[in-house]
């Protein structure tokens, strides 16, 4: 067990996020649930989602007293153009609304940025203004792209 597991409240969405998110990464499982009552829905779950383990519970009253709020995110680090593309076509697919900067809030509230490992080598040069251009371009997508961020840092 982890020292730390990120716990996620929903609102009689848990089953449906579960089967969202390990049918779209690697490496996912639905671990244990627990049921409210001998036939009544999950109450509560352990899952795993890109080895991440996870905890969830579900409120069960439909209502919407739990929110997500985008001041928490889950970083999914894509090693290219291609796996940006295939995550951010699932998101948009299941009724995600894209947001900028590689931010995409899916249809239960939860914000994941899906970053391609490339725009974290070029903020980490050493050369600041290489590094501004690629932020400023950045900050103008939507979907991160990661040609035109190559040509800011090549351009700066």
């Amino acid at each position: 067990m982890n020292k730390v597991t990120p716990f996620l409240m929903f609102n009689d969405q848990l089953e449906a996020a579960m089967a969202f998110y390990t049918a779209t990464f690697p490496d996912s499982e639905i671990k244990n649930v627990a049921h409210a009552g001998k036939d009544g829905p999950i109450q509560s779950a352990e899952f795993i989602i890109g080895g991440q383990r996870f905890m969830g519970y579900n409120s069960n009253d439909g209502g919407s007293y739990f929110k997500f709020s985008q001041g928490f995110s889950l970083f999914v680090d894509c090693k290219d153009q291609g796996e940006v593309d295939e995550y951010w076509n699932k998101f948009v697919s299941a009724g995600a609304t894209p947001s900028q900067c590689g931010w995409i809030t899916d249809q239960f509230g939860i914000t994941w940025q899906i970053v391609p490992r490339r725009f974290m080598k070029l903020i980490a040069d050493k050369n600041p203004r290489k590094v501004q251009a690629v932020m400023e371009a950045m900050m103008t997508m939507v979907k991160l792209d990661v040609a035109a961020l190559e040509k800011a840092y090549d351009v700066a």
